[in-house]
Parts: structure tokens; sequence; C-alpha cells
């Protein structure tokens, strides 16, 4: 699944290609991509119930206290280690993320079929969330140079 979500981000978001609209089309693709039906499927979701969380009553991303910290779940702990939770912590503290841009990242983290993620993926995930949240532009660009900061590099490993 989630490297149906790379294929989509970087072919669509970084890529010269339209996005296409259309479900069918863009699972006809990936298909011939060589992505099985039943993770196409969880990635479409996946990016659906990202778009939908800016318009959503999610009672964390409202009524927040910015002096507040976060407390991580058995579970969050365990798909995110003490490096990724580090990483959050540290973009919240430059100002990349918000306390509403973090939910909405750990949200995208945990429903990943990930078990546990590694802070390159965690990165873009982070990415994906900010690009998908308007008014987010300065903190997408600083968090794409924290990305592209590879030696060699490349846009993705």
């Amino acid at each position: 699944m989630f490297d149906i979500l790379m294929y989509l981000f970087e072919n669509y978001v970084h890529g010269e290609v339209e996005l296409l609209v259309d479900e069918d089309e863009l699972t006809q693709e990936l298909t011939r991509a060589g992505f099985h039906q039943s993770a196409i499927i969880k990635a479409l979701s996946w990016l659906e119930h990202l778009a939908s969380l800016q318009e959503s009553d999610q009672p964390y991303l409202c009524n927040h206290d910015q002096q507040s910290f976060r407390i991580y779940t058995q579970d969050e702990m365990e798909k995110l280690d003490v490096e990724c939770r580090g990483f959050l912590l540290f973009l919240e503290q430059i100002k990349v993320l918000s306390v509403e841009t973090r939910e909405m990242v750990i949200d995208r983290v945990m429903e990943l079929d990930e078990p546990v993620l590694i802070l390159e993926d965690l990165k873009w995930v982070i990415l994906m969330v900010l690009f998908n949240v308007p008014g987010n532009e300065s903190a997408y660009e600083q968090m794409e140079d924290l990305i592209f900061e590879q030696p060699d590099g490349r846009f993705h490993s």
C-alpha cells in the first residue's frame, strides 16, 4: 500500500503527469504498474480519508492548547519508534507541523499496513499531509528540503 502512495505522489505531485480523476482509470493504471487490486483499494481509501480529514469534525483537530504535549498510545508507540516520535516533536518545535497537522500525520500513519514505520517513510507521509492541507505551503517547502537532503541527490530510495 505504501508503495502505491509513493508511486502516486512521485508521479502526480512531483511529476509532469496530470492527475487522473476517474478512479477506474487510476485503478487500471496502478494495475498495469504491477500493484495488486487489494492494495490499490486500500491506498485509494487512505487518500480519500486524508482529503476528508480537513473537513471533518475530529475532536483532536479543534480546541487545542499550543502548550500541550502529545502522549502516544501503545499502538502508536509500536508503529512509530522513538526516532519517528522525536522527529515529529522536532517538526512541531520548528513550526513545520502544527498540532492539527501532527495529528493528521499520526492518523494517516496508523492506517498504513506497515507494522513499524521507518523515519524515511514517515517523512513522506508528512509531506503528503502537508501537501493536502491548504495554507501549509511554507511548511511543505521546509519538509521538502529535509527530504531532499539526500547525499546522493535521489528523490526517493
